[in-house]
């Protein structure tokens, strides 16, 4: 259900929101030492990840760029299906 809201929500907004879809969750993960989510440190991840992917699609399959979208989706779609999985392989599932 969770990936199935995210597709939606990204096919709505377009590839690159999904930046700030993912950026929270990595920064919650990186830095556990506080509860809840740092909203510095999610602009933050969400800079770093957006720019590497721009750096990314330009230089990955050079001379042919691809578009930043498809690169952020990859990678976050990747990254949030590996957190599901990952919560329901520890018996959480909210």
């Amino acid at each position: 259900m969770g990936v199935a809201l995210t597709a939606v929500a990204t096919s709505v907004a377009g590839p690159l929101a999904f930046v700030a879809l993912a950026a929270p969750q990595i920064a919650r993960l990186l830095h556990r030492r506080t509860p809840g989510i740092s909203l510095p440190g999610a602009a933050l991840v969400g800079a770093v990840l957006l720019a590497g992917a721009d750096w990314v699609a330009a230089h990955a399959f050079a001379p042919v760029q691809l578009p930043t979208g498809a690169v952020t989706v990859s990678a976050g779609g990747g990254y949030l299906l590996w957190l599901l999985l990952g919560r329901r392989r520890n018996g959480r599932t909210g």
